[in-house]
């Protein structure tokens, strides 16, 4: 069965209703990271990503920090293996890209590593835990599109 859903960008106003029911999902209810932990002070100066169903809910959220960085990347567990996490990844590659950010980073839970190697990421460090869950630092040199010729 596939599922259909739509990417959109946003700011945080505009993203919280719909980001903060998939994270507070996946990580505090599932993963079980602390509630404290979850919301900072970069989402408001973030850009989110939101996955949204063909009725309008949302499935998967992730933000592109100021600096290049990428986080909070979740998507319910009905949603996984459909293109979700791929689609919500790009969107923001695409974003950092127009911005004229030459790298990305992101602190990935282990077992996801190899979903971001597969989009190019490598890992940087050892692997060290975050809100109990461990994580490796990943990062990917971006490459400006060709100029066009006059």
């Amino acid at each position: 069965m596939q599922n259909s859903f739509t990417i959109l960008l946003m700011n945080w106003s505009d993203a919280l209703p719909l980001a903060r029911a998939v994270r507070e999902r996946v990580f505090i209810e599932e993963q079980g990271v602390p509630r404290e932990l979850e919301w900072d002070q970069w989402d408001e100066l973030s850009d989110h990503a939101v996955a949204l169903d063909t009725n309008s809910n949302a499935v998967g959220t992730a933000r592109l920090l100021p600096g290049g960085r990428i986080g909070r990347m979740a998507v319910l567990v009905r949603w996984r293996r459909n293109g979700v996490g791929a689609a919500l990844l790009e969107a923001l590659l695409q974003l950092a890209r127009d911005r004229d950010i030459s790298e990305v980073t992101l602190h990935a839970q282990t077992h996801a590593a190899g979903f971001y190697r597969k989009f190019g990421f490598s890992v940087h460090g050892d692997e060290f835990n975050d809100a109990g869950i461990p994580h490796v630092k990943m990062s990917l040199r971006l490459s400006r599109a060709p100029e066009a010729r006059s």
